[in-house]
């Protein structure tokens, strides 16, 4: 704390000033600032490695998730196939002895009850199964954003996917 000269008339010597002196936080941060500087390129920067060219290597297929789909009216599909609630187990379990991924691609409409869903999701979870992804329609929400928002979309994204595009409606 800087006190200040006397006055003239005071009783008191000095008296405290009331300022703060920020010329060493100042000199910190000038500092700090230097540092961060010259360590940011070297943090983003990697080892150069000059990889070798394989002449026989195939690229990788594409996998195939096994989709369970429950539609409007209640019924269930698996891979585009209708099957009953009570067959789903083995029906999923079989699907999934031939796919090459083990997660299960949950898609359910809009106007199915919620119930219907978790009921599904249970029995898989139940069983063993739980790599379970629900999908949705990531384009409907992003026009009701910009609905709301008052932006008239370029494209109609009404349309319904398929199941092959990875979304839901």
């Amino acid at each position: 704390m800087a006190f200040s000269a006397p006055k003239k008339g005071g009783s008191a010597l000095y008296q405290p000033l009331a300022d703060i002196n920020v010329t060493p936080l100042v000199d910190v941060m000038l500092v700090l600032l230097i540092v961060f500087m010259i360590t940011a390129p070297m943090l983003a920067s990697g080892m150069k490695v000059n990889l070798p060219q394989a002449k026989a290597a195939q690229p990788l297929k594409p996998k195939s998730p096994v989709i369970i789909t429950i539609v409007q009216d209640g019924h269930i599909q698996v891979n585009g196939s209708d099957t009953a609630f009570e067959v789903l187990l083995e029906t999923v379990k079989a699907k999934l002895a031939t796919a090459d991924d083990d997660v299960i691609h949950l898609r359910g409409d809009k106007d199915v009850p919620y119930g219907a869903v978790v009921a599904v999701m249970d029995l898989l979870a139940s069983n063993g199964l739980v790599k379970i992804a629900i999908l949705s329609d990531s384009r409907k929400l992003a026009a009701a954003a910009t609905a709301a928002a008052g932006v008239v979309p370029l494209s109609n994204s009404d349309q319904p996917t398929s199941p092959a595009s990875g979304a839901a409606h």
